[in-house]
């Protein structure tokens, strides 16, 4: 059984074990934790505004994370999306369980659009990203409070809905059109 809950500071260690696992054994990439300064400040970072950062757990084991930065505009920067190697896949529902949460949230919170970099070696990200509704976009068309990141260079966008739409005083009704 998984659960998706809120990051609170006991899971420090254990969100920085499997990020760092991931980026350095999985793919290669020569990155520490003292690189990444949001893992050391994941609150301050990550949980102010319409932020957020979530974590999968798995028998209280974490299995997953992602995290979502408010930069403004009612826009956010969608970041550290991983999952466990024996997490992923359709049978757990990790990646969908962690960016439904996400994109639940930030609907709540009146973010508009989403915004994240991956890089080109992660292609199951790229079409679970697809599948899930983002865009490709160019590097020139995110936001300047983007927060790039030197690895990223695919960007995508997700422009969200909006479920509930304020009543046009102009159409006499207080009904939301379908």
């Amino acid at each position: 059984m998984i659960s998706v809950v809120a990051y609170s500071r006991e899971l420090q260690d254990e969100v920085i074990e499997l990020i760092l696992a991931i980026q350095q054994q999985e793919f290669g990439f020569d990155i520490q934790a003292a690189d990444q300064s949001d893992l050391l400040e994941i609150a301050s970072f990550y949980q102010s505004g319409t932020g957020g950062f979530w974590v999968a757990l798995a028998d209280e084991n974490v299995v997953g994370t992602i995290a979502l930065r408010d930069i403004g505009n009612q826009q956010g920067a969608l970041r550290k999306m991983f999952v466990k190697a024996p997490w992923r896949g359709r049978e757990f529902t990790v990646a969908s369980s962690l960016l439904s949460t996400l994109l639940r949230s930030a609907s709540e919170n009146g973010v508009e659009r989403i915004f994240l970099g991956t890089t080109e070696k992660f292609l199951a990200a790229h079409r679970f990203y697809e599948k899930s509704g983002f865009e490709r976009v160019a590097e020139s068309e995110l936001p300047p409070a983007f927060p790039r990141m030197a690895l990223d260079t695919r960007f995508y966008k997700l422009t969200l809905s909006k479920a509930v739409r304020p009543a046009d005083p102009s159409r006499g009704s207080s009904t939301p059109p379908s």
